[in-house]
């Protein structure tokens, strides 16, 4: 009686040992790992990077005002006296026709456009009043001041919006 080896036995192949074929599939879950890692601090790091206009901005214990779907306006001042109108520089003189252009834009719908107003804390309260006068003068009457959350809260927000009111014209 014979005995079959390593081989594969009597009709197998000879000579080969037992090596292996190669074999031709990727091997994803390393892949998946590193995707997933990835998603992860993407996911964490996106919202912190929701405006790219520096400004210290105030602490307070209010809590988050629900956005709508339309996208708000951000309109920041920075502690240097630089507006922003999103992330574009806007001179002091083209504020008031920046802003006409924003509310013309939102004639058809029935709310007015939501601003978003990121002001310095070092700044002077007169200034943003000026800039939020200029607001009201142009018919964007649905302000709400950003703020950070406040490190005394025990549910505070990085980043907390404080409604503001609406005025009549």
């Amino acid at each position: 009686m014979a005995m079959s080896g390593p081989s594969g036995g009597i009709g197998g192949r000879r000579g080969r040992g037992n090596r292996r074929a190669p074999i031709a599939e990727i091997n994803v879950t390393p892949l998946v790992d590193v995707m997933l890692v990835l998603l992860i601090i993407f996911m964490i790091t996106a919202p912190l990077l929701a405006s790219a206009v520096p400004i210290d901005l105030p602490e307070s214990r209010a809590k988050p005002v629900e956005t709508e779907e339309q996208e708000p306006v951000q309109l920041s001042i920075n502690g240097d006296d630089t507006l922003y109108i999103g992330e574009d520089v806007v001179p002091e003189a083209e504020l008031p026709a920046r802003l006409d252009a924003i509310a013309r834009e939102n004639k058809d719908g029935e709310k007015p456009r939501q601003i978003m107003l990121r002001a310095d804390k070092g700044l002077d309260y007169g200034r943003v009043m000026r800039v939020m006068g200029e607001l009201n003068r142009a018919g964007l009457t649905r302000i709400s001041l950003v703020t950070t959350g406040s490190e005394g809260a025990a549910d505070s927000k990085p980043a907390a919006v404080t409604s503001g009111s609406e005025t009549q014209p």
